[in-house]
């Protein structure tokens, strides 16, 4: 799951009160602006421009954010947990500085994985690619890629033409929309003709997907319906209660009929 915040100035500042999550990481870039994170740990920590936040959930945490500025640029993704790794114990990790790459032309930040010999320093439980990739004028790059992960080509920016190796067609990608590329691709032709910024984002594709609904990564549906009620006693249950935030927590919604994914 990826969801892309700004760049915008806002006229009300962000405010995500606590709320719970299970079986996932949750892995915050920021780009512009400032946000301060709090979880059940007793974590505290302002997420400023080219650091990462990781909070692995396992079998519960809950947190909130508060953003500390009126400008905002942030990419957030949802990690999911493998099955041996999912009830872990929950954990929060705060990376203030990552690898920085030249790349045809581009600016590249590695943010998880390996790319050219080099590592990022935020651990995962699959094998994971995620870069962040800027350039300020014209540029023409192609890319190598793991034949055995999918891709997303996440547009931040800009534009960007997009041409991935054995496809004839070239893609034209702009803000709010997201290129997926299947396994089995070797390499990809990134062009810009101005500024522009994107997420390269790459793993192994899942045998079988797993069941997300609201903050919960799981299995079963009953999982589903046993979270939502621990969530709504008073003591948070096993999402525990995040302490410093000042306002109500985000009230759990009605369980829907839910399906196994297959």
């Amino acid at each position: 799951f990826a969801d892309h915040a700004g760049p915008a100035t806002t006229l009300k500042r962000m405010n995500v009160g606590p709320h719970p999550h299970t079986g996932l990481s949750t892995f915050s870039w920021m780009i512009e602006g400032e946000i301060l994170h709090r979880d059940s740990l007793g974590s505290e920590q302002v997420l400023r421009p080219g650091q990462v936040n990781l909070m692995t959930a396992g079998h519960g945490i809950s947190h909130s954010e508060e953003s500390l500025s009126d400008r905002i640029h942030l990419a957030q993704l949802w990690i999911a947990l493998p099955d041996a790794e999912r009830e872990r114990a929950p954990s929060f990790q705060h990376f203030p500085e990552l690898p920085r790459l030249g790349l045809g032309g581009w600016d590249g930040t590695l943010l998880v994985g390996e790319l050219d010999g080099c590592r990022s320093p935020v651990p995962s439980f699959t094998p994971l690619l995620g870069l962040d990739l800027a350039c300020s004028g014209p540029v023409d790059a192609v890319l190598r890629l793991r034949r055995g992960f999918e891709h997303g080509v996440m547009l931040l920016e800009g534009e960007v033409e997009v041409a991935p190796t054995g496809h004839e067609a070239v893609e034209s990608v702009a803000p709010g929309t997201l290129l997926y590329i299947g396994p089995g691709c070797e390499a990809v032709e990134l062009r810009s003709a101005g500024p522009a910024r994107l997420l390269l984002l790459g793993g192994e594709p899942w045998a079988t997907p797993p069941l997300l609904w609201w903050n919960f990564v799981g299995r079963e549906p009953a999982e589903m319906g046993a979270w939502a009620q621990d969530w709504a006693r008073e003591d948070g249950g096993r999402f525990g209660v995040v302490a410093g935030y000042v306002g109500p927590r985000i009230a759990v919604p009605p369980v829907p009929a839910l399906k196994r994914p297959g």
